[in-house]
């Protein structure tokens, strides 16, 4: 079908982290007007990059390495400006004397400030290696585990009766550079943007629309999501107030500071000195 003829192929990102921004299109009716896709970040960050997708969430790093073919929307995102919760460095020893880290996540960005923070903040550069989120038999394999999402909150609260240290990652980006950390936007394929630019002003408007109205109603939402969630209604407040879901001009200057330390590592291309490219507004 045609693009034009179609509804937007939108992504969603099943993470609690994500529920404020997706909260409000239920009560909205704005799903109806959407093709809403459900996965994983890596997979739906891997659906816009293929085109599979036309507007949806993305991980910082994956953006950094297609700036070229997407679109920012502005003012949204996840990220935070100090701890974040649910981005963990879960440690049986001190963080300098780390040999072996298990990687219990696809989240890209994650894994990459994890390594950045070690390599640059405390001069180690331990062997990384990827297995399940299994917090019990990662440290059994290794020094330390990084933890991404829910099971990262869970650790959170839960480790260090075990005897572990727990790294928040957010607030360790924050300490060594002062900025917030964006760990995933929202973008639209240019393609996309250049042939139905109302569409994309409409999910956009909803997006922000569904955030601001959970942000005016985190107790009730909170309340709700634990019904089905294995946290209590206090926990999930919490963690809802303490994530940033904006883009302004601190966000996109932390977004900007790890583009340029990713770039230095080859990770990602250099960002163009003008920044990142937004949608119209």
């Amino acid at each position: 079908m045609s693009s034009a003829l179609r509804r937007p192929r939108v992504g969603h990102i099943q993470f609690l982290n994500c529920l404020p921004i997706y909260w409000g299109l239920m009560r909205s009716g704005a799903l109806l007007d959407v093709d809403l896709h459900k996965d994983t970040p890596d997979r739906l960050s891997a659906a816009l990059v293929d085109g599979d997708l036309d507007i949806g969430p993305i991980t910082l790093v994956e953006y950094l390495r297609h700036a070229d073919e997407l679109l920012l929307l502005p003012d949204l995102a996840v990220g935070s400006d100090g701890p974040v919760l649910s981005v963990n460095l879960v440690s049986t020893k001190p963080l300098a004397e780390l040999r072996r880290v298990a990687l219990g996540s696809t989240s890209r960005t994650g894994v990459l400030l994890a390594q950045l923070l070690l390599a640059e903040r405390y001069g180690v550069t331990p062997e990384f290696f990827r297995c399940p989120p299994d917090l019990g038999a990662m440290l059994l394999e290794a020094d330390a585990a990084v933890l991404i999402g829910d099971v990262a909150l869970r650790a959170m609260y839960e480790a260090p009766a075990r005897g572990l240290t727990v790294t928040d990652l957010g607030q360790e980006w924050r300490e060594w550079t002062g900025l917030p950390m964006v760990f995933a936007v929202w973008a639209a394929r240019r393609d996309f943007a250049a042939d139905r630019p109302g569409a994309v002003k409409d999910v956009h408007e909803a997006f922000l629309r569904s955030r601001d109205l959970c942000l005016s109603e985190l107790d009730e939402v909170a309340a709700s999501a634990a019904r089905w969630e294995p946290f209590d209604a206090a926990t999930l407040a919490t963690y809802f107030r303490t994530l940033d879901f904006s883009l302004g001009e601190r966000q996109v200057a932390g977004l900007r500071e790890f583009a340029r330390r990713a770039a230095a590592r080859g990770e990602t291309p250099a960002l163009g000195p003008d920044g990142p490219a937004f949608v119209s507004a």
